[in-house]
């Protein structure tokens, strides 16, 4: 007997761009994103809204990585940094990431910053931006 994990649905023809049907065709596809159903994208965004610390943080991102295939990264930006919007949220192309899924990530993770800013200071003490003189 075959198990099938749940795939997450087409989006509408011509909606967005994550070339979901070309990935079910190619041999040997890594189709673990297609995992992320909407539900599952949900209590994800809803999990890095409430991020509780930097560590937290990195283990999502590991775990995204591991389980889904997308890498995320979360870095002080190139100019200075004075609100989160100054902090770059980048996700690697992949294909069969969403449209959506592709802008809801990182808004998630700011809004998890601006919960707790000290995530943020420690963030920017990691990359040496706050570190004492």
């Amino acid at each position: 007997m075959t198990v099938s994990l749940p795939i997450r649905q087409p989006c509408p023809p011509g909606a967005c761009i994550c070339e979901r049907e070309q990935l079910l065709q190619l041999p040997g596809a890594d189709l673990r994103i297609l995992s992320l159903t909407r539900q599952e994208e949900k209590r994800l965004v809803e999990r890095l809204e409430n991020l509780q610390s930097l560590a937290d943080l990195e283990r999502l991102q590991q775990r995204m990585y591991d389980q889904l295939g997308i890498r995320v990264s979360v870095a002080p930006g190139f100019n200075e940094v004075r609100t989160m919007r100054g902090i770059d949220i980048q996700i690697d192309e992949h294909p069969g990431l969403c449209r959506k899924t592709r802008q809801s990530i990182p808004a998630a993770i700011r809004r998890g910053l601006e919960k707790n800013p000290q995530i943020a200071y420690a963030l920017l003490n990691a990359n040496d931006l706050l570190r004492d003189t």
